[in-house]
């Protein structure tokens, strides 16, 4: 009986004869709409069901939904979902303009999200919970929305689908109570539960819900947008005062017809329900790995530990095993979908060091399944040409930028050994070889790099070195162990000669930052005595090499190439701290090197690389990651204290949400304004995994007093065991 009843009311829907549902108006005025463009890279939330069968994720800014990634976390397919709040007649305001914005998760073992947005003018409430449907390609969002002024008000919700990472080619329809949007590939849906009062499709900008009802407090109902920049608009039940919930489902598929098959089914099973299942899955997956170890000392670090390994294993695409994304972010003119960046790129991609990271924090947290996913995607995505690894890729290995890092085909290589993966021999041997082999594009020798670690210039860098220098002695590790000794004799032989010829390459004698010998960040000779210049890009300065520093060189010690207590480590250590650290209310905190280019504008406007050389119109902000780098220096040395602190101050940035970012305000807060304290989040990439990986790696080697990353073949060869 009840199939009878649902399928008659879907013919009635379908049909336009239930009240409510307005009379078609054709086609929207306004097409294409104007230009898409993502949301801001600083997320407050990040969610996933644990199943694999469920690919789509969401993420949470600014008081709304922000992109929705379907089929895979290298596509987001949605730009953002709002709400418009109106008396039809006076004003009308959307969820994300308000001040009043907290979000939290519900649940301490779980990727639930609550975002709740007060009216600035104390009119309205909206609570608004998130969770993905296990079974199902559905994100749901269940709706309290509440008068605070005892008057009913009208509540409207509006999608903004940009399907495939391209909001230019979409096509939307109104389909009877719900709404669908259509490219060539995939397709979304927007359902409510009540169901919608009153529909509309619309073009970004002319004719979109937002436009209209801020305009003119009404909603003109238009059945079709037939391409360009499509929004979808839905009128709720709730009105504040007698009705006050509504459940809303963001389907996705191929066609708009699975997409709305998924949400109409997400509906029917229920949002408690739901949400039962997916906080099963989560909390399963946390009773597989390690509890929170006893570092951490307060019930926030705890909350935040555990968050971090939701996190990790939410950045892992469904699909493709061991494909961890650094971020589902577009920071600043990555965002903008100009040509040039369309579709989108960063940082919703795999970079082998990134991932190296969050193997390496996983498998701290007891993760050891997910690590050796890691690992054998990176093999899988070996370049078999020549045995490089891509700088970058999507999710499913193909390439996106293709420099040549050696440390991201060095680190894979770290990581195999460390997991003891004989059986990835041969890329092993492919990778190694091609390490000694490489030749730069002026006929340098390795191990000169295209690109080091902060990927925006080429040279001898010494982070990259330290990593070169690991992982050929891992590689002869291996080597050793499967027989081809004469390969382990050749790997030695040139790691040995890169530790000897590293002095030359990368630490200054004559440099101006002290009158003694320092690390420089990189050089462009191989001869750090020389006063060699180059421009440090991101609309930076020109520089003498040797008065540009960063703090690179603590992975000589990290990887076991270096003591920490070496007379140039310290110094270099002192020199960093007076160069490029700051303390901040939250804790010291480090820029990448010496007058970095990599974040905002001097007036909090987007970072954009395009200003003239020497302008000096950006400035990168702090990373708190570094502190967690200078937390695994002082273990190496002896002074766990410091490293405490270090995890304590590395906790200390985290969002309501416990989202950790790439980067934290400075000592340049945008000029002439306020609300921008130091060691608070800005909006470069959020929840950024490395750094949520160096928070759980930290912890552990916190609590083990040493540096569980240090591969012990390594030390063993250069320092003794």
């Amino acid at each position: 009986m009840r199939k009878l009843i649902f399928g008659a009311l879907a013919g009635l829907l379908v049909t336009g004869l239930i009240p409510g549902i307005a009379a078609a108006q054709g086609e929207a005025p306004g097409a294409p709409g104007a230009h898409p463009s993502w949301l801001p890279a600083n997320k407050t939330g990040f969610g996933t069901a644990h199943d694999r069968s469920s690919n789509v994720w969401f993420t949470l800014q600014g008081g709304q939904m922000s992109e929705v990634y379907y089929p895979d976390l290298s596509t987001p397919s949605v730009r953002s979902m709002n709400f418009v709040v109106t008396d039809g007649r006076g004003f009308a305001t959307m969820d994300y303009t308000a001040k009043s914005q907290q979000v939290r998760r519900t649940d301490d073992d779980s990727l639930v999200y609550e975002q709740t947005v007060t009216d600035d003018q104390h009119r309205w409430r909206l609570r608004k919970t998130y969770v993905t449907d296990p079974a199902a390609t559905t994100v749901l969002v269940d709706v309290d929305f509440q008068s605070l002024t005892g008057r009913p008000y009208q509540l409207y919700a509006v999608a903004d689908p940009d399907l495939t990472n391209d909001g230019s080619d979409d096509s939307a329809a109104r389909q009877g109570d719900a709404l669908t949007a259509q490219d060539a590939t995939n397709a979304a849906a927007l359902t409510a539960m009540p169901a919608f009062t009153k529909t509309s499709v619309g073009y970004a900008g002319a004719s979109d819900g937002n436009t209209q009802l801020t305009k003119t407090f009404k909603l003109n109902t238009y059945d079709t947008a037939a391409k360009g920049n499509v929004l979808l608009t839905g009128q709720t039940s709730a009105d504040g005062v007698r009705n006050r919930h509504v459940t809303l489902a963001l389907g996705m598929g191929a066609k708009a017809a699975d997409a709305l098959g998924s949400a109409r089914a997400s509906q029917r099973r229920g949002v408690r329900d739901i949400t039962r299942a997916y906080d099963r899955g989560w909390a399963q997956y946390l009773r597989g790995v390690s509890k929170p170890p006893s570092s951490l000392k307060t019930d926030a670090e705890r909350d935040l530990y555990k968050a971090s390994m939701l996190t990790l294993a939410a950045s892992e695409d469904k699909h493709h095993p061991g494909a961890f994304i650094a971020s589902p972010s577009m920071p600043w003119r990555f965002g903008n979908n100009d040509p040039e960046w369309s579709p989108s790129g960063t940082y919703h991609l795999v970079w082998p060091r990134d991932l190296y990271q969050i193997a390496t924090g996983l498998a701290a947290g007891g993760d050891k399944a997910a690590a050796n996913r890691a690992v054998s995607y990176m093999f899988g995505t070996q370049q078999q040409a020549d045995g490089h690894l891509p700088q970058n890729s999507r999710v499913d290995g193909v390439p996106y930028w293709t420099s040549i890092q050696l440390d991201e085909t060095a680190f894979p290589i770290v990581l195999a050994q460390q997991l003891g993966r004989t059986d990835l021999w041969p890329g092993v041997k492919k990778a190694a070889d091609f390490i000694i082999g490489y030749v730069g594009p002026n006929g340098q020798p390795s191990p000169y790099t295209q690109q080091e670690r902060w990927e925006e210039q080429d040279g001898w860098s010494p982070s990259t070195i330290a990593s070169v220098i690991a992982g050929l002695v891992c590689a002869a590790d291996l080597a050793s162990h499967t027989g081809a000794a004469a390969d382990a004799a050749r790997y030695l032989a040139a790691a040995d000669k890169m530790k000897a010829d590293l002095p030359k390459q990368t630490i200054t004698t004559n440099g101006p930052l002290s009158k003694d010998p320092y690390f420089v960040r990189l050089t462009k000779d191989a001869n750090a005595n020389a006063g060699t210049t180059y421009n440090l890009g991101n609309s930076s300065v020109t520089m003498d090499q040797r008065a540009v520093t960063d703090a690179g060189f603590l992975d000589l010690v990290r990887l076991g190439v270096y003591r920490a207590d070496d007379p140039v480590i310290r110094n270099s250590v002192r020199v960093t701290d007076k160069e490029i650290a700051f303390t901040t209310p939250t804790g010291q905190f480090w820029h990448r090197y010496t007058k970095d280019g990599y974040g905002e504008q001097a007036d909090g406007s987007p970072w954009d690389y395009t200003f003239p050389a020497e302008s000096r119109t950006t400035f990168g902000r702090l990373w708190p990651l570094l502190a967690g780098e200078r937390g695994e220096y002082e273990l190496a040395l002896g002074d766990p204290a410091s490293a405490a602190r270090r995890l304590r101050d590395l906790g200390r940035v985290s969002s309501s949400a416990e989202t950790m970012p790439e980067q934290v305000w400075d000592e340049n807060p945008p000029s002439g304004q306020t609300g921008f304290p130091a060691g608070t989040p800005n909006t470069s990439a959020t929840p950024l995994a490395w750094t949520h990986a160096q928070y759980v790696r930290l912890a552990w080697d916190v609590k083990a007093g040493t540096v569980l990353e240090t591969p012990r073949v390594v030390r063993c060869h250069f320092l003794g065991c």
